[in-house]
């Protein structure tokens, strides 16, 4: 969904106009391919925001929200929800938190499926976002679910990306750290006031200390009582030169994930379901002899 009350004010962003290129590029509407090659290369800066579920990034988000709004940005978020894999449908969140800017015309909330992606995201994720960098927006927040090694794709996305915990995560973090490392440009522990939370981050730092010549911030953050927003928002706006080498990988991780998406194309998931489900009645059914016998998969 789009931003409940979409604006259209002298000066400022034409939401029905972006929410209504976002639906065509989503749903491969006539027209997408000629939006999508008459865009501009833009580089408004992307915001990746991850972390396990119950971390708070929502409520966190919302604060970010109110502390760039207070800056006089323009901001777009993107919230990724996951796509169940046995309905093929969306577990779609209602975004109760950040309801208290729905109606703000510098702001615009689109929530949007993974698409079955292991990693969080899609190339509809990469295509959408590029949308919103061309719309005019100062700013662009990608909230994603899940964390670990497959999330490293928002790292082909997010030109910054920090990765939210809470103390509660424990030793949690020794299996993911490698994925973490990868794709963290800061670590925000929410929840900071909960006990434990000293002893987590203390642990924290020393993982990335490990790490040499890891320079990774960790920053302290109660998203509930707006204490330590200024600072997160304080990154998200600080001017910074990524490197080529940078922009060169990030442009190549785009590039390969749509090019996936395209060889993918035509690919119907529900009617594979149903081929399976019949090759299954055979006593001897074999995944890799089914997969090599496959036929078109088209509805």
């Amino acid at each position: 969904m789009a931003n409940q009350t979409l604006h259209s004010i002298p000066g400022s962003i034409d939401f029905r106009k972006v929410a209504r290129k976002l639906t065509v590029v989503e749903n491969n509407l006539p027209g997408a391919e000629e939006l999508l090659r008459s865009l501009p290369y833009n580089i408004t800066p992307v915001t990746g925001i991850t972390g396990p579920p119950g971390a708070g990034k929502s409520t966190l988000v919302n604060a970010i929200i109110s502390a760039l709004l207070d800056k006089g940005k323009k901001v777009a978020i993107l919230a990724i929800d996951p796509t169940s894999p046995f309905n093929f449908g969306s577990l779609l969140g209602d975004r109760i938190r950040m309801a208290t800017h729905f109606n703000h015309p510098d702001v615009f909330i689109r929530s949007l499926a993974t698409r079955g992606s292991l990693g969080g995201l899609s190339a509809k994720t990469i295509e959408m976002a590029d949308v919103l960098r061309a719309s005019g927006f100062d700013h662009i927040i990608i909230e994603t679910v899940g964390v670990g090694q497959s999330e490293v794709e928002i790292a082909g996305l997010a030109d910054q990306t920090f990765v939210v915990l809470v103390p509660e995560a424990g030793d949690e973090i020794q299996n993911i750290k490698s994925g973490l490392m990868e794709i963290a440009d800061a670590f925000i522990i929410n929840k900071a006031d909960r006990e434990g939370a000293d002893s987590f981050i203390n642990n924290l730092k020393k993982i990335i200390h490990q790490k040499e010549g890891a320079q990774i911030p960790v920053l302290r953050a109660v998203a509930t009582k707006n204490e330590g927003i200024d600072e997160i928002a304080g990154m998200i706006l600080a001017p910074t030169k990524i490197p080529n080498s940078r922009r060169e990988l990030l442009l190549t991780q785009k590039a390969y994930n749509l090019i996936q998406q395209n060889r993918m194309a035509g690919i119907n998931k529900k009617k594979l379901q149903q081929d399976i489900a019949e090759a299954l009645k055979k006593e001897d059914f074999n995944l890799y002899r089914f997969i090599a016998n496959l036929g078109p998969l088209t509805p």
